[in-house]
């Protein structure tokens, strides 16, 4: 339901919530079951048009939980508004639900690790691509903070889609780990089993020592000589489209 004070609300829960910044954020965790204490645009009636025609399957959800605000208190509540002027707070998953699901056995799709990147776009485009793949979850080691608003705008709300925590590199799930490096062996040579934990080294300065010594497996996509890297969601992409193209449990849904 509308809160009867939304902007009373958002106040109250912005320090502990998740930001979704768009209609698409706040569609895709309307569609993968988050918590929306409070919704708020700039007007209701084209926002609920939007629905009916890109996400009919949550219309009436939104109806019910969208209250409209004057654009210059809309403006006041995001640090970045976002053309479809939608903004919703919804609950962040706990650390305990999310390693639950990381390390339930037997796995039928796999973990991704970015190790210590930096860059929030990235890291949110990686969300997005692992939730459409059905990976089992995203990790991130290091200082980046896989929720921060930037990141969940990255990746349009799938992040509750997925199972998306920050791990040591001690705590990572399970798992015969397939690092990724150019020296590694060729991909196309390799089936990735579903319970595989594919690590992915930063952008600056690639893969951990400490990710380095978990590694099972090198593997590298292939890459024409002389162009230096990939980046990192489109590294991530063709790893998963491999993993999915031969074999990969959740392959029949594409």
């Amino acid at each position: 339901m509308t809160a009867p004070d939304p902007v009373g609300a958002w106040h109250r829960l912005a320090e502990t919530s998740v930001l979704l910044d768009g209609f698409h954020a706040l569609k895709h965790a309307v569609r993968f079951g988050a918590g929306i204490p409070v919704a708020v645009t700039v007007d209701r009636g084209a926002t609920l048009a939007l629905a009916d025609e890109l996400a009919p399957d949550v219309r009436d959800t939104l109806d019910a939980l969208l209250a409209e605000v004057p654009e210059p208190t809309y403006r006041s509540l995001v640090p970045r508004p976002h053309p479809t002027t939608v903004a919703a707070l919804a609950v962040r998953p706990s650390r305990a639900a999310n390693l639950e699901k990381l390390a339930h056995t037997p796995r039928t799709a796999p973990v991704v690790v970015l190790d210590n990147p930096r860059n929030l776009g990235n890291a949110g485009a990686v969300i997005r691509l692992a939730a459409g793949f059905g990976a089992t979850g995203v990790v991130t080691t290091g200082t980046l903070d896989p929720w921060h608003p930037t990141v969940v705008r990255g990746g349009a709300g799938l992040h509750f889609a997925t199972a998306v925590e920050r791990l040591t590199v001690d705590e990572l799930p399970s798992g015969p780990v397939f690092a990724l490096d150019p020296e590694g062996d060729d991909i196309r040579g390799t089936k990735l089993p579903d319970d595989a934990v594919l690590a992915f080294g930063s952008e600056r300065s690639g893969l951990s020592a400490g990710l380095r010594a978990r590694a099972d497996h090198w593997v590298a996509l292939p890459m024409r000589p002389q162009v230096s890297s990939y980046n990192l969601a489109t590294s991530v992409a063709m790893t998963l489209y491999h993993w999915s193209a031969t074999g990969g449990a959740s392959a029949g849904a594409y």
